[in-house]
């Protein structure tokens, strides 16, 4: 039997890794697991799999949380502090799901304990990527990618060597708007712009796809964790999220990892590493599928990816800053406050604006940039 903690188990990827972990009950003890202010369901998970600690990250809702979990034994906890001290309790397997900048110093605690880290929070490395890189060589830690599509590029390079690889394409679904026009993505409405034609998502993440800046994130996170530098990372469009990336060896074999567009694919992968386990995901069919469809990405209508390109070939703050400001963005989208368009016009706009903080060499000054960013970016809003 392995541990296992998850934060952000209340979300999609939380909720994939446990179903999971139920199917295989001999299998795993859930030590920790967090939530953000959900407590009805953080405190039934927590009864169901017997976990030794909850943890809310709003600490307003503790209260709640230790009444729903009165009498059950385990132990209540609430805020960032002890977000960190449960992802500071050792276990065989961490899974970092918390949406966000708010998962950076969790995530940063679980590598400091060497264990292994089912990495699903892209904006650990999008913001902290050179600092969090630094921390697992320096703590012997395993950092094995659950994303989709770094999940397979990390399946397609098993077997390879790094230094024979020509290309690492990542595969983009397009989302909802691939084929709108400009006028429609300036009129698109945050209904539209969650409903992902491919996954379930929550809906920050499902803005981002829409605006692909998500695709452009994990550019990013690509660039750190598989070190062929940015000549050698590429986007595709796929809508029909079948193949979910692939990667080019210089003898001109490519390799690429198909599979159904469920979270349960990849979560598998990093929870059974080197090993495999059972999925309750149908087989693929692809006769039935019938056709696969690629296309060059536009970014003249979704310029995200070419933010995000810029941003990692500037290095140091850029892509903290990029970060910060589409969470502000996103959020004032989904509140109505702007139009879908300015959500990467303001990540543009902050990027520009003045002089780029100095490169980050620890995690606090990497939240010391995003708290910055998203002061700055908050008054952009207010004098729009």
């Amino acid at each position: 039997m392995r541990t296992i903690s998850i934060l952000g188990a209340t979300g999609s990827i939380g909720a994939s890794t446990l179903d999971l972990v139920r199917r295989n009950p001999a299998d795993w003890r859930v030590v920790a697991l967090s939530a953000n202010c959900n407590v009805r369901e953080l405190a039934a998970l927590a009864r169901e799999f017997n976990a030794a600690v909850a943890v809310v990250a709003d600490e307003a809702c503790l209260p709640d949380l230790r009444d729903a979990l009165a009498g059950s034994g385990i132990e209540a906890a609430g805020g960032a502090d002890a977000l960190v001290e449960a992802a500071s309790r050792p276990v065989d397997m961490f899974v970092a799901a918390i949406v966000g900048c708010a998962g950076l110093a969790p995530t940063m605690a679980a590598i400091e304990q060497g264990g292994t880290i089912a990495l699903a929070n892209k904006e650990a490395l999008v913001s902290a990527g050179e600092v969090m890189t630094a921390a697992v060589q320096r703590h012997g830690a395993t950092l094995l990618p659950v994303d989709s599509e770094h999940n397979a590029i990390f399946q397609c390079l098993q077997g390879g060597r790094i230094s024979d690889v020509r290309w690492i394409t990542l595969t983009a679904s397009g989302g909802p708007f691939r084929d709108a026009s400009m006028e429609q993505l300036h009129a698109a409405t945050p209904a539209q712009a969650v409903k992902h034609p491919n996954w379930s998502m929550g809906a920050k993440i499902s803005v981002d796809s829409a605006t692909m800046m998500n695709k452009g994130l994990e550019f990013i996170e690509a660039f750190h964790l598989f070190p062929v530098g940015l000549d050698r990372l590429r986007i595709i469009v796929h809508p029909q999220s079948i193949v979910h990336s692939m990667v080019e060896y210089r003898d001109g074999s490519t390799l690429a990892q198909l599979g159904p567009s469920d979270m349960r694919v990849p979560i598998a992968s990093a929870l059974a590493w080197p090993a495999r386990m059972d999925t309750p995901c149908d087989p693929l069919d692809l006769a039935a599928i019938g056709t696969l469809e690629f296309r060059a990405p536009d970014e003249v209508r979704f310029p995200a990816t070419r933010l995000a390109r810029e941003a990692a070939a500037h290095g140091g703050a850029a892509p903290a800053v990029l970060n910060a400001a589409n969470e502000i963005a996103v959020a004032a989208f989904l509140d109505g406050q702007i139009a879908f368009t300015r959500i990467a016009a303001m990540a543009e706009d902050m990027l520009q604006q003045g002089t780029l903080p100095p490169p980050p060499a620890s995690l606090d000054d990497v939240l010391l940039v995003d708290g910055e960013t998203r002061i700055r970016a908050r008054a952009l809003l207010q004098a729009a």
